[in-house]
């Protein structure tokens, strides 16, 4: 089942669309890592000095940027093997697997 011309065009654009935002994400994802090291060596706890709240923020900024590149991955795949993308789940009612 070859791609149609009209689709492959859109398709790669879309391609390309996720692989620009899969390296900015990233790129965050590296420099959430990054903070949340500078942190941790920058707590002192005999002084007091405690950074739990951001290391917490940025650690969670990390998961929810790993979900965002997964998410395009999978959307890449997706558009690869030639599935449609859905709105919703199917009109056949039941599970969605």
């Amino acid at each position: 089942m070859s791609p149609r011309p009209e689709n492959s065009v859109s398709e790669s654009e879309a391609i390309a669309l996720c692989e620009a935002e899969i390296a900015e994400f990233t790129a965050q994802r590296d420099a959430c890592v990054r903070r949340v090291r500078e942190l941790m060596a920058a707590e002192d706890l005999a002084q007091g000095v405690f950074h739990s709240g951001e290391i917490f923020l940025n650690q969670r900024d990390k998961l929810r940027l790993e979900v965002e590149i997964q998410f395009r991955t999978n959307k890449i795949n997706r558009i690869r093997k030639g599935f449609a993308e859905t709105d919703g789940p199917p009109a056949t009612g039941g599970f969605l697997f």
